[in-house]
């Protein structure tokens, strides 16, 4: 809508929008007000240079890359593992023979908080919500036959973010894969752990060190991995509006940014190589503004605030997950039709990367069948809708543009209150973050309840009974197999070489090196994931979320 161009419209009829001023009860997802009807009088508020331009060039509003999906599809990445690295190699076996385009590794709680598998702090969940890794073995298993030189790889993983990259580098070196060669992303995103999830070892400020110890090293060694995922993903399905989806997701990578300039690396050094993961809810138009809105806000934020020069260091680079949150257990089939519109927004948004939820993953970790209708859902949308024919193709709706410059100012607001508090970690530790997001999700909560909020057999069209799904069963004896095989690892390796390889991180970690050349070391030499989150706990200390009265 460029205001040189436009040419003069009809003013709408003040009783039309009377009227539909008159029916504006209406409501995003997020609460944004919607009107009955946009016109022309949006366009006064958009300058089409300063806040689109075209795909490929600043903001990047329109799109990262000048072809977008013409020049080439996102990349399609189902989120899995489960039970034994041996039933999760199957399970990344059959989905690269079912089109997948790039992995993505769940790991179970007790790998995700530093714990082996027979630590009595993992008893019971062993290989549940993800897979079991305790050491290089484990690892060895789980990429067994597939060529780590030739596919990507995303690892969901934060408070232990550095010891999974550094067994995933040993095990590709023995591919002979070399580090600087590795394609893919390691989320490494503590801050959103303290915010919404909850798997953190390390008080803030010294998971922060390891945070940017990872970014700094692959920016050095690893110039084709993504050294952070920073993830909206958790704080939506914890409850944020889509303006603070973007507000806090942006917050925390200032808070990264600054971090790495302290610890005197240029911007341009590694701002290429930090990406995001955003939640794809099921407002499908506020969807596509808020990621659109990111985008902008994002490369405004490198240039201006940091000093950016390189466009990809501007550049905001995301992957999309469907909302595992909307996804219902009454009524499981419908989550095929709320995964399917979801991932379209992601589509029509922009991403680079899209996971879309399986049907029974409110029931249980998804069967093989549920995850092939996931994947197929995106090669639909990829090969049949047509959504991929051009750029950007809701750019100039009255509607979208409204969201989106609505996004970018309410958004703008959140994060000048967070500077004013002295950044993301201080409004961490004073848990304003977390408040602003628990009494968003109980004004949602409340909405459904009281039927504002109409959620398809849960509060409305519900059945009684209905056609039982069919789930995958996990083998109950998962867990002793994988304490068996932890024992026999340890059996096997030189006791000595592990000592050392702990004993050098422990001194070390007292003082400022980059801690990622002594945990490769140690994996190297045996030491497992749990050895390892020892010493960095002895070292840095545990941290205990402090409780509201």
């Amino acid at each position: 809508m460029p205001k040189s161009t436009r040419r003069p419209t009809k003013k709408v009829q003040s009783g039309n929008e009377e009227k539909a001023e008159q029916t504006s009860d209406h409501k995003t997802l997020s609460n944004i007000d919607v009107k009955g009807l946009y016109g022309p009088e949006v366009e006064s508020k958009v300058d089409y240079i300063r806040d689109l331009s075209f795909p490929g060039e600043f903001p990047f509003t329109r799109g990262i890359y000048p072809t977008m999906y013409r020049g080439r599809l996102w990349t399609m990445r189902q989120y899995a593992g489960f039970g034994t690295a041996e039933e999760s190699n199957k399970r990344y076996k059959y989905l690269l023979s079912q089109g997948n385009t790039g992995l993505s590794v769940a790991f179970d709680l007790p790998t995700q908080i530093g714990y082996d598998s027979d630590n009595e702090m993992a008893r019971g969940e062993v290989g549940k919500v993800g897979v079991a890794v305790c050491s290089l073995a484990d690892m060895s298993t789980l990429f067994d036959g597939i060529p780590l030189g030739k596919v990507s790889t995303s690892m969901t993983i934060n408070s232990t973010a550095m010891v999974l990259l550094a067994l995933y580098v040993a095990v590709a070196e023995k591919q002979g894969v070399p580090a600087k060669e590795l394609r893919g992303t390691i989320q490494n995103d503590i801050l959103k752990e303290y915010i919404a999830r909850g798997t953190y070892i390390y008080p803030p400020r010294e998971s922060m060190r390891l945070a940017v110890d990872l970014i700094d090293y692959c920016a050095k060694e690893m110039p084709r991995w993504n050294a952070i995922s920073i993830s909206g993903y958790h704080i939506r399905e914890a409850g944020a509006t889509a303006i603070q989806e973007v507000a806090f997701t942006l917050a925390d990578a200032i808070a990264y940014v600054d971090a790495a300039i302290k610890r005197g690396m240029a911007v341009d050094s590694f701002g290429p190589q930090l990406s995001f993961f955003f939640n794809a809810q099921s407002d499908l138009l506020e969807e596509v503004a808020k990621f659109r809105a990111a985008r902008m806000l994002w490369a405004r934020i490198m240039k201006d605030r940091f000093g950016a020069k390189k466009p990809a260091s501007m550049m905001l680079r995301f992957h999309t997950q469907t909302a595992g949150v909307s996804l219902t257990r009454q009524q499981p089939y419908n989550n095929v039709v709320r995964v399917a519109y979801q991932a379209l927004a992601g589509v029509l948004g922009g991403t680079q990367s899209l996971h879309t939820n399986s049907m029974d993953e409110a029931l249980m970790i998804p069967s093989e069948k549920a995850v092939r209708i996931a994947l197929r859902t995106q090669q639909i949308i990829a090969h049949e809708s047509g959504a991929v024919n051009t750029i950007d193709p809701l750019a100039g709706s009255y509607y979208v543009e409204e969201l989106t410059r609505t996004i970018v100012e309410e958004a703008e607001k959140y994060i000048a209150r967070i500077d004013k508090m002295g950044g993301m970690m201080a409004a961490i530790e004073k848990g304003w973050v977390q408040r602003e997001i628990a009494e968003s999700a109980y004004r949602f909560q409340l909405d459904v309840e009281k039927k504002r909020r109409i959620i398809v057999g849960v509060n409305m069209y519900e059945d009684e009974g209905g056609a039982p799904m069919e789930t995958l069963k996990l083998d109950p004896r998962i867990e002793q197999r994988q304490v068996t095989r932890l024992a026999d690892f340890r059996k096997r390796r030189e006791s000595y070489s592990v000592l050392r390889g702990l004993e050098s991180l422990n001194e070390a970690a007292a003082g400022t090196d980059n801690l990622v050349p002594f945990v490769l070391d140690c994996v190297k030499s045996g030491a497992t994931i749990g050895e390892i989150s020892d010493v960095l706990r002895d070292a840095f200390g545990t941290y205990r979320a402090k409780q509201e009265l």
